[in-house]
């Protein structure tokens, strides 16, 4: 295992970076990344700190590795590897997406599907394997880009206005690939060592030059990222921003200009199905999304915290319609919390591996993206013009005239002066400035359109075993006998085979996916 200062050491690379106008010398000393590049450390930090609650022993090199790359064989080790992520999430509020364990828990998904992807490319799933245990043992912290970039969606990718805008095949050899063109959305793309770009929105025959998979050091020749506005650099202080001057993962947008990719590090090429099968007959999307939510049920109860402190700070806990508001909350954040209990407990068994209920986990998935929006606005209506009225900035705490305005006109039941100032401005940081409002954007939409997720809820929902209730009961009376209520014995239970109905496919490539993931 790493320290922290050692992974901040490698990310000196000389990767291309751009942002205002200019290219980044060292993402570590930047004044646009500098912050969240010492949170990146801090979880290999937190790691050694605890090496019990973090990590295991690699299968193969017997060294001590982030938990995250676990594959867990039972229920009780998907519980332990789950307890990890939380406490990952923890170290930043869940306000970090992509935490060095959200691509780590994607590669799992796909790992355990290795004899899935050996059916369309025995070379690739091979190549996919050697670079998981390579990944794993070297505890790697990696981001990734799987959306095309937005133009005009209602054209499939090979129908865009501009045929090279997305990331593409332009050549092979005996070597490897080369790839140009660009990808969306390179979220902690800045802090983390290596890149996995790959598709996951839906492809069609003739799109087999943007099929494909691959990992790539973030230094490679003509891999380019312009990151979009840092919130971290515009914190005028931690006091005013304490969530984004400290946890502003970055997103940026990635170019691809001739970039070479050698074949141990290509695990697709070319193969449309196969780049959908990567994803759902393995149990990529499982795995990567179990830790998603892991996340989000952390920074619920990070919110909710925030709700009840805002709600005593006012002086208004005890009014029954506050009460009601806040119980809502906790509701709401434990009902995240409580789907993945059950999607864990639910669990399948994929080939030797226990994964959480994939239906399950895309209802989750369906109400998170409603949820999240909720609790954002309650907070809101409870914090009122509170969230207006706080000083401009720490230096009004300076000035011995503006000082003793703020203790005139600050005030709270239960705190002094700068403690309601700071837990204020603490939540118009999580709700309403452009750190807030990114990740109010952000939970809405990066696990993709609701449309896409009903789909997939449609898909792996067990209609057989609902409607067979339906014709079970239905088989109990008829017209025969002369629509009399018959006894609750005459009614029939849907038997074994009505409940295993085959389910109805689903014609993924009719799904337009708009995830930012």
């Amino acid at each position: 295992m790493k320290t922290g200062q050692e992974h901040i050491a490698s990310l000196r690379d000389g990767r291309a970076v751009f942002i205002d106008g200019a290219a980044v010398p060292d993402v570590t000393t930047s004044p646009a990344f500098a912050r969240i590049v010492q949170t990146a450390g801090s979880f290999y930090d937190a790691a050694l700190e605890q090496p019990e609650a973090f990590s295991f022993e690699s299968p193969t090199s017997g060294a001590q590795v982030g938990r995250a790359w676990q594959m867990p064989r039972t229920w009780e080790e998907t519980v332990q590897r789950r307890q990890t992520l939380e406490r990952m999430a923890e170290l930043t509020c869940g306000m970090v997406g992509r935490s060095p364990d959200h691509v780590a828990s994607t590669l799992v998904g796909m790992a355990m599907g290795a004899d899935v992807m050996a059916g369309y490319d025995s070379r690739g799933s091979a190549a996919l394997g050697d670079y998981f245990r390579q990944a794993r043992d070297r505890d790697l912290y990696l981001s990734y880009v799987i959306v095309n970039p937005q133009a005009d969606k209602s054209q499939p990718v090979a129908g865009q206005p501009a045929r090279d805008l997305v990331a593409h095949i332009v050549d092979e050899d005996a070597w490897g690939i080369t790839v140009s063109g660009a990808k969306m959305l390179a979220t902690s793309a800045i802090v983390a060592q290596e890149l996995l770009v790959s598709n996951i929105q839906p492809l069609q025959e003739g799109d087999e030059r943007y099929a494909f998979t691959a990992a790539l050091p973030m230094n490679s020749k003509g891999l380019k990222f312009l990151s979009r506005r840092s919130y971290e650099q515009a914190a005028t202080s931690s006091f005013d921003y304490p969530l984004a001057s400290r946890f502003d993962e970055n997103d940026a947008v990635v170019l691809f200009d001739e970039v070479r990719i050698p074949w141990e590090r290509v695990f697709l090429i070319r193969q449309v199905k196969a780049a959908a099968a990567q994803w759902h007959e393995t149990r990529a999307h499982v795995m990567q999304n179990h830790q998603c939510l892991v996340r989000l049920y952390v920074k619920l109860r990070f919110l909710v915290g925030v709700a009840r402190r805002i709600a005593e700070a006012n002086g208004i806990i005890g009014f029954p319609g506050v009460r009601d508001s806040l119980g809502a909350l906790a509701a709401k954040a434990t009902m995240i919390e409580a789907m993945v209990a059950g999607m864990e407990a639910r669990g399948e068994n994929f080939r030797g591996f226990h994964v959480p209920d994939r239906s399950m986990l895309c209802a989750a998935q369906a109400i998170a993206q409603q949820t999240y929006p909720q609790v954002i606005d309650a907070i809101r209506q409870l914090c009122g013009g509170g969230l207006i009225m706080v000083p401009s900035s720490v230096q009004d705490f300076h000035h011995p005239e503006t000082l003793a305005i703020i203790r005139g006109s600050q005030k709270s039941p239960v705190m002094d002066s700068e403690d309601r100032v700071k837990l204020f401005k603490l939540a118009w940081d999580a709700v309403g400035s452009e750190f807030g409002s990114r990740h109010l954007q952000y939970e809405m939409f990066y696990s993709g359109s609701p449309m896409v997720l009903n789909a997939h809820n449609y898909r792996f929902f067990d209609w057989g075993r609902a409607t067979g209730m339906v014709d079970g009961f239905m088989n109990g009376y008829s017209a025969d006998a002369g629509g009399e209520a018959g006894s609750s014995a005459a009614v029939a239970q849907p038997s074994v085979a009505q409940s295993s109905v085959a389910q109805p496919s689903v014609d993924q490539s009719s799904i337009a996916s708009t995830s930012t993931s």
